[in-house]
């Protein structure tokens, strides 16, 4: 069975940072590409970054020089550093963990954790 908890979500202040984790249990960890969305109140969940299987990185402009995704396999954990906060980061925060094609399953996500940027 697999499960994704994410963790590290609160409030912080304008310009401040966060580092959220997300640790999987149930996959073959490393062979996964795993995904950070967020969900911000009234709109579509988005992409804000992936980190591929061969630790290849691609983030959406509008966080692109703030976050970086980086991953510890021996741990089974991705982690979202966010660093320059700011207010339109708002968001909840949910890890996707998808596998490779041939493996012919579906992704999986987390339940989210909330990251509230506010003065």
């Amino acid at each position: 069975q697999v499960q994704i908890v994410e963790s590290g979500g609160g409030l912080v202040q304008p310009g401040g940072s966060l580092r959220l984790s997300c640790t999987a249990s149930g996959i073959i960890f490393n062979i996964y590409d795993l995904g950070w969305y967020r969900q911000a109140p009234g709109r579509q969940r988005e992409l804000v970054g992936v980190i591929t299987s061969s630790d290849n990185t691609n983030y959406t402009d509008p966080v692109k020089g703030r976050f970086t995704i980086s991953r510890d396999n021996a741990k089974n954990t991705v982690y979202l550093q966010m660093n320059a906060l700011k207010p339109e980061d708002t968001a909840v925060y949910y890890c996707n963990a998808r596998p490779p094609a041939w493996a012919g399953s579906g992704s999986s996500w987390g339940q989210g954790t909330q990251v509230t940027v506010s003065s």
